[in-house]
């Protein structure tokens, strides 16, 4: 797949822009904002996680506690990045921008289908602004999304051809490394995990980013 034609700069300031709309945005009225955002990443990486924890309003980045620690363990042994370096390269995106809160019973909130499908207008708008050429699906929320899942282990360590409102990119769909899931820690899903992040590894708008960043130093 090509490298797309986009000028940095234009972009940049796109993102910017579209960024500060997200985070300005209140149509939910039980999430609790302010929404939270990545930084403004143009390489063709898209990464779509399912919605932030308590932590991440107050500290601002996603993936910001213990989940993004395993996160980005994998893909530091995965890719060699370090957190930053992974930020810089990777657009983060989310089924809902927002916290959505506690459930009485304990446990964070799934979102309704009202709140993904308001939130869902953003995620269309970065499709259009990024033409991300690999897109990174994070638990099985995000997954749900874009295909239909049966059992994690038919979708995980697969590349699969993603069409999203008449744009194609390929779609390496990962399992969420939460602490509480044990998915990711035995067998067949650790050995599936595997597989997926050499699958990303491999994919070439990964050392097209790489190079991309390293040639601005």
């Amino acid at each position: 797949m090509p490298a797309p034609s986009v000028d940095p700069n234009l972009s940049i300031a796109a993102l910017r822009a579209h960024l500060a709309a997200v985070q300005a945005c209140e149509r939910c009225p039980r999430m609790h904002r302010p929404a939270v955002v990545g930084r403004p990443a143009t390489h063709g990486i898209l990464l779509i996680g399912q919605a932030p924890g308590d932590k991440e309003p107050t500290l601002q980045r996603p993936f910001a506690w213990t989940a993004g620690k395993t996160l980005f363990k994998w893909l530091h042994g995965a890719l060699g990045w370090t957190e930053d370096e992974v930020r810089d390269r990777v657009y983060f995106a989310a089924v809902c921008r927002c916290f959505p809160g506690k459930r009485p019973t304990g446990g964070d909130r799934v979102p309704s289908p009202e709140e993904i499908a308001t939130c869902r207008r953003w995620l269309d708008r970065e499709f259009v602004l990024l033409r991300p050429r690999l897109v990174l699906l994070v638990g099985k929320l995000a997954i749900q999304q874009f295909y239909e899942v049966g059992a994690l282990k038919d979708l995980i360590g697969r590349t699969l051809p993603l069409e999203y409102h008449g744009h194609r990119a390929d779609c390496i769909p990962l399992p969420h490394p939460s602490g509480a899931s044990t998915w990711h820690r035995t067998e067949p899903g650790k050995a599936l995990l595997e597989a997926a992040l050499q699958r990303v590894a491999a994919h070439p708008a990964v050392a097209a980013a790489e190079q991309a960043t390293k040639l601005r130093l």
